[in-house]
């Protein structure tokens, strides 16, 4: 057990650090006072003392405790005082939050070497140590709320004299530690994700630990600290806390080594039940009934609830995870897991995801090792009981149907749907599969994912639109590997480089061969001896096509009615080609970009997190012009392989396909959400059409889909427009 010590009455309240790590010129006090530099507070007359004293309060030393101007002995009862305390004004009037009503003062508490702001309701507190509270607080019904000399309130840094045993590191994307990195309050996504990849260049992770520990310093002896206008009530344990103002916390069973950010705008709250230890919460979240969360950062308006766990994970802005378990998992935001028994572990999930009930992605359990890794990219959906095997990789909005994948899987192609098909025992994939029959939920989630973004300072632009530069490049590749198949598997006898294949099954798929009671196979995407086999292979092959040159028109009708010429748009990107990009966080960076970036913070010209996060922003400033020179690009490709090019001549096609394209687009969503009311399995449930409609609403009146109407319109008139002018 540990050693229980024995000191000195009179000891109690001083000596907060020890001597050894007092710095020149320091005390105990030089950092307290730093964090709270007030200077009016005044000593006690003596019949403020012996009032006190009458009320039921004492001190060791009451001429260490300090009070300001507007002061009623009146309102301080039953308390006990040690070390220096310090009390803000207190005015004749109470605080009320929600049905609490609760005076103004100190009542019933034992206070250790604290500040107090103005116009504090302090009640029933069992022991309060080393604390800076601030103004309009409202402590009620708390059993202990401490803080120690090495305080470092969940980031991941060393106090003087700690051994390296003690830093707080989340081990993220692999549960054997190789991947971690040093938590600290104001992490992003990005900054995670490039810290745990890049694990070969020994340079640049050594100096993500440099700047970490710069940002902080070493140094011992800071207090915690309650923001403005708090309410911490029935609460049993507040340790090492740094809580912003306008936070609501109540019946936490544990809060320690923890930073809560929150602000009049975007408050935190913290509710029933819950135990969050070295952790760092970001603004506007809200952590609810029994959550237990450990080793972990939450992104700006993430919510966990109802017995959720999350250890050794960072969840990203804008995600809800409730009742199930995360574990060593870098999750990016708009992340949805609402389910109790649905399991996420050693996993990057680049975002805008869903976790079914449940699924099982990232158990180790069924690899020979610890130390697997899935990798899923935006849009990852693992349906009803979906369980996945080490090492797995997922391309952009990869759908998985229910069942055991009991081989490592490498998807590639995006818009999937990825079966395992037991009866004939093989992988069956079905490329743009949600282009096909769900379009209604594809581009509603999008729209819905920019509605819920709530960040007040958007510092990263994130990306939501399904088409985008990661998802565009990532069709590229898939045209690519529909056409090696369909070549590979019709023309067998022929030998012939890939390059030459990937030509000769261009040639067929653009011929519109028949290719229905042909068995296309597709290899490297599933680590066994069965086959994969490819459904619908032409109906992708071309929605890749038609969705890219959807992509590229769409970015050049933006340009041509900004003023743009097309001449001058044609002229500004002679000789540049398409790029790569990649997801950092949910933000979209061009790769050479990012490995400028990455060199630079080797070579110390970007040297500190604040400079990191002013690239994200810089770069989130010229991401919509990225993004169309990436989008022009890849039209004049993509029209370049069927034999064509811009040209005044071929934009009143681009646009009238553009349009045909919209148009079947709208037709698609309509008829995706139609479909529910047109099955009879559906509809058996309701007595008639009208209980249906008003259990579901009328599919007249389905809002996104007019909406998706109106902007049809709207789309229309700008065709005109421009064609107008050709």
């Amino acid at each position: 057990m540990s050693v229980l010590k024995k000191r000195p009455l009179e000891h109690l309240g001083y000596d907060f650090i020890p001597s050894e790590f007092l710095q020149e010129g320091q005390d105990e006090y030089t950092l307290r006072f730093q964090q709270n530099p007030r200077n009016d507070y005044r000593d006690l007359t003596v019949n403020e003392v012996q009032e006190l004293i009458a009320n039921g309060n004492w001190s060791s030393d009451w001429s260490k405790v300090k009070v300001s101007a507007i002061f009623d002995p009146k309102q301080i009862q039953g308390c006990k005082f040690y070390g220096l305390v310090r009390i803000g004004n207190l005015s004749p009037s109470y605080l009320e939050y929600r049905n609490l009503q609760l005076p103004i003062g100190l009542y019933h508490s034992t206070i250790i070497s604290s500040d107090f702001g103005d116009d504090v309701a302090v009640h029933h507190v069992g022991y309060l140590s080393y604390f800076i509270v601030g103004n309009e607080v409202l402590l009620s019904q708390i059993k202990e709320m401490e803080t120690g000399s090495t305080a470092k309130f969940g980031n991941g840094i060393l106090r003087d004299g700690e051994e390296s045993g003690k830093r707080i590191q989340l081990e993220l994307c692999n549960e054997n530690g190789a991947r971690s990195v040093y938590p600290f309050d104001g992490m992003q996504a990005a900054d995670v994700y490039l810290w745990t990849r890049n694990r070969h260049d020994r340079a640049l992770q050594h100096r993500f630990e440099e700047l970490t520990d710069q940002k902080f310093g070493t140094q011992r002896g800071y207090y915690s600290q309650i923001g403005d206008r708090c309410v911490i009530k029935n609460t049993f344990t507040i340790k090492n806390v740094k809580i912003g103002t306008d936070a609501y916390i109540k019946g936490v069973n544990k809060l320690k080594n923890v930073t809560v950010n929150s602000s009049q705008e975007s408050y935190t709250q913290i509710g029933e039940g819950c135990e969050l230890v070295n952790g760092i919460i970001g603004y506007g979240c809200r952590i609810f009934y029994g959550v237990k969360a450990v080793r972990f950062i939450l992104a700006s308006y993430s919510q966990l609830k109802y017995g959720a766990r999350l250890i050794n994970s960072y969840l990203g802005d804008n995600s809800t995870i409730s009742c199930c378990e995360v574990l060593n998992s870098l999750i990016f935001p708009a992340h949805e897991q609402h389910h109790n028994n649905s399991f996420l572990c050693a996993a990057l999930v680049m975002g805008q995801s869903n976790m079914a009930a449940g699924a099982t992605v990232g158990s180790n359990h069924n690899s020979r090792a610890a130390d697997g890794e899935i990798i899923a990219g935006r849009g990852f959906w693992p349906g009803l009981c979906v369980s996945l095997k080490h090492n797995s990789r997922f391309a952009s909005y990869c759908l998985i149907v229910k069942g055991d994948f009991l081989h490592e899987l490498d998807i590639q192609l995006p818009f999937t749907l990825v079966s395992n098909d037991v009866q004939h025992d093989r992988l069956v994939l079905i490329p743009g599969y949600w282009f096909m029959y769900n379009m209604y939920a594809l581009v509603r989630n999008a729209n819905k994912y920019e509605a819920r973004d709530n960040r007040h300072f958007k510092n990263q632009y994130f990306e939501y639109d399904m088409l985008a530069p990661d998802t565009v490049n990532e069709m590229f590749s898939g045209m690519e590997t529909l056409a090696f198949a369909v070549s590979e598997s019709l023309q067998q006898e022929e030998d012939k480089t890939r390059e030459e294949r990937i030509v000769a099954g261009r040639a067929l798929l653009a011929n519109n061969i028949d290719l229905k009671d042909k068995t296309i196979v597709l290899s490297g995407a599933e680590n066994s001896r069965r086959p994969t086999v490819i459904q619908k292979v032409g109906e992708a092959y071309h929605l890749y096509r038609s969705f890219i040159k959807y992509y590229g028109v769409l970015h050049l009708m933006d340009a041509l009615e900004e003023g743009r010429s097309l001449d001058d748009i044609i002229e500004s990107l002679a000789g540049e080609q398409r790029t790569n990009w990649e997801n950092i966080g949910g933000q979209l960076i061009e790769s050479t970009a990012l490995q400028v970036f990455l060199d630079d913070i080797k070579s110390k010209k970007i040297d500190s997190w604040d400079d990191i996060h002013e690239f994200y922003h810089e770069r989130s400033k010229d991401y919509p012009l990225d993004k169309r020179k990436h989008a022009l690009l890849s039209l004049i490709e993509i029209l370049t392989l069927e034999g064509m090019e811009i040209s005044r001549d071929k934009i009143v096609s681009l646009l009238d396909q553009a349009l045909g394209h919209r148009i079947w687009i709208g037709e698609q969503i309509y008829k995706s959400r139609a479909k529910d009311y047109k099955n009879p399995f559906k509809n058996m449930v309701y007595a008639n059409d009208e209980e249906r409609d008003i259990v579901v609403g009328k599919l007249t009146e389905n809002s996104f889909i007019n909406q998706q109407q109106e902007e049809l319109e709207i789309f229309k008139i700008r065709v005109a427009n421009l064609k107008g002018q050709f």
